[in-house]
């Protein structure tokens, strides 16, 4: 392990929580049902339906992940990012013994700077590869511990859980704390924004994706990350669970070559996400 470097407490009290004002109105609705049923109990028919419309449209919301009713979510760079020309290359799932250090390379040879949302358990199973990624510039962020496919439906407990042993498990490695989190698949759930204030964590999804963890066709993952391409975007790729192309090179290795002659021929810059919050 590395010697910690500007590391925060992951169990620290982190930030306020701030309800969004969805999230505000959804306890006023919860409130008023319960007086109106109070009130009248042969409401019940219409405080049942509200409350369960209610949860119905945050189930809906939570399975989209550039929704920004939840709670903040950076799904594009802040305004003076955009001014500046700047984008984001993020890539999930890592790291990977044998694409990260590939990755790693092309983005050193064109000079930029990448953020690298990591599992926190195969962070721990290849720990010099996690500290090289920061050692060569760029930035290791939170992607949970175990990327379980239920993330979404655990309770306050079991999401606090999961992000914070990720958060202490890439602190010790990397000395520098988190201040990223992406939820496994972009899935969330009303119950994620109070635990991600109290780690003083920010989420951040993507601006467009290239699907590269499912399709075998580098032209289609290059034209979904293109198409459009603006300042400001934030590109979502996979260094872990890449898929293969037909000759078997990992998706994320044949298309960003091209991903970074384009987006340098468009007069755009990436950046690390954290490099925006001064």
């Amino acid at each position: 392990m590395r010697e910690v470097r500007a590391l925060s407490n992951p169990s620290g009290p982190g930030n306020r929580w701030r309800p969004a004002p969805l999230i505000r109105a959804s306890f006023a609705l919860h409130a008023g049902a319960l007086a109106a049923l109070a009130a009248q109990p042969r409401w019940w028919p219409w405080a049942a339906g509200s409350i369960a419309a209610n949860h119905l449209l945050l189930t809906v919301l939570g399975l989209l992940p550039r929704s920004t009713l939840l709670g903040p979510n950076w799904t594009r760079l802040p305004p003076q990012s955009r001014a500046r020309c700047e984008v984001a290359l993020t890539f999930d799932d890592g790291p990977d013994p044998e694409v990260t250090p590939r990755v790693l390379d092309l983005l050193d040879a064109a000079g930029v700077q990448g953020t690298f949302f990591c599992i926190g358990g195969r962070a721990a199973r290849h720990p010099g590869l996690c500290g090289e990624i920061v050692e060569r510039g760029h930035a290791v962020e939170n992607h949970t511990q175990n990327h379980g496919h239920g993330f979404s439906l655990l309770g306050p407990r079991g999401l606090a859980r999961e992000i914070r042993s990720a958060q202490e498990t890439l602190t010790s490695i990397t000395g520098q704390a988190p201040r990223f989190f992406r939820a496994p698949a972009g899935l969330r759930s009303p119950l994620l924004d109070p635990v991600l204030s109290r780690l003083d964590l920010r989420l951040a999804t993507w601006t467009r994706r290239g699907f590269d963890t499912r399709t075998r066709d580098p032209g289609r993952v290059a034209r979904r990350l293109t198409r459009g391409l603006a300042a400001g975007d934030i590109l979502l790729l996979h260094d872990g669970n890449a898929a293969r192309t037909p000759d078997g090179e990992p998706m994320v290795i044949r298309v960003l070559p091209d991903l970074l002659r384009d987006i340098a021929g468009s007069g755009l810059r990436p950046v690390a996400l954290r490099s925006l919050l001064g």
